[in-house]
């Protein structure tokens, strides 16, 4: 597997509230082994301004399903 490749993450469907999102796409991240993008991505989307930005940086990450 290609080191920079987004892993796959199921939001589509889901819940949409902010936080339940990060909540998965950062155990996405964990669970494949991209702790510190995880740290990362938490960090962004908590200093964004608003919900289209957060799901920008979300979508940086994680490939969404």
């Amino acid at each position: 597997m290609v080191e920079n490749q987004k892993p796959p993450c199921k939001l589509i469907g889901e819940d949409g509230n902010i936080f339940s999102i990060l909540g998965r796409v950062s155990k996405t991240l964990k669970e494949d082994g991209k702790e510190e993008q995880a740290k990362e991505v938490r960090e962004q989307v908590m200093a964004s301004s608003s919900y289209g930005e957060a799901l920008q940086i979300i979508m940086e990450y994680v490939e969404v399903e």
